[in-house]
């Protein structure tokens, strides 16, 4: 068992890159690097050297900094087998099933369309770990510019099923708008009005809202409840429709909230 140092950055208007560290081998990935400079500033502060790019899909503002990156240090660039055409430097395809070891620690990789169509997660159990990319965020989803309302659906049912104590390391800063949206759907959820006491007070304090756990998201965010009749009633459908459906018309909302 090894468990990842895990350090979070933030960049850009509201994007997360992650540093991954393995404290006995000093095997170190970053995940997501939308640029090159801040990363290469919180290693030099740590001493650590970055032996690997993590991609979960291939837009820009998660893949900007790949290439800097590998030619300052060599670190191999690893992304989906099925988007490598669009992920800048690959060096290692990876897909649905397949474990990573970075050092001594596992990442496993789960492919999770609707945002993009290649776009995978990478999930640590030792650390108890998911880094989501843009599939799921805290209280919400990312938008679908390339996959159909049922895949994503699918990707975050495969997602639901990870250990509650799951930490959701997602890749931007988007709890309190989120939280708006999820507000309107379940305006008498406990554990969503908690959920956004919490939020307000990290807002205030100037710390992120990210990681969230799994087992926060299962009660509190609407995307991941979208098989609950209470969820379907919000949005004006009746209490059995298909979960997708469900899924749809929530998408449908937030796109224009």
């Amino acid at each position: 068992m090894a468990i990842l140092t895990i350090v979070q950055l933030e960049v850009l208007n509201d994007n997360f890159v992650y540093l991954l560290h393995d404290p006995e081998s000093g095997a170190t990935a970053a995940v997501d690097p939308s640029v090159a400079e801040p990363v290469r500033d919180a290693l030099a502060e740590r001493g650590w050297t970055l032996t690997h790019i993590l991609n979960t899909h291939h837009h820009h503002d998660h893949t900007g900094g790949n290439l800097e990156l590998k030619r300052a240090t060599g670190a191999q660039v690893v992304g989906a087998r099925k988007d490598a055409a669009r992920i800048p430097g690959i060096d290692v395809e990876v897909g649905e099933g397949d474990t990573f070891l970075l050092g001594h620690a596992a990442l496993m990789v789960l492919e999770t369309p609707g945002h993009t169509l290649g776009h995978i997660a990478y999930w640590a159990p030792d650390s108890q770990a998911l880094f989501s990319g843009d599939t799921l965020f805290s209280l919400g989803c990312g938008r679908l510019f390339e996959g159909t309302p049922e895949q994503m659906w699918s990707s975050l049912a495969k997602l639901r099923e990870l250990p509650p104590a799951t930490r959701v390391y997602c890749a931007h800063e988007y709890t309190a708008a989120n939280g708006r949206f999820a507000r309107l759907v379940e305006r008498d959820n406990p554990v969503l009005k908690a959920r956004l006491d919490e939020v307000h007070r990290q807002e205030m304090a100037g710390r992120p809202t990210v990681p969230s756990t799994l087992a926060e998201e299962r009660a509190a965010n609407p995307f991941l409840r979208a098989d609950q009749d209470t969820v379907a009633r919000a949005v004006g459908l009746p209490p059995g429709t298909a979960p997708a459906r469900v899924f749809a018309e929530l998408r449908r909302r937030k796109d224009v909230f």
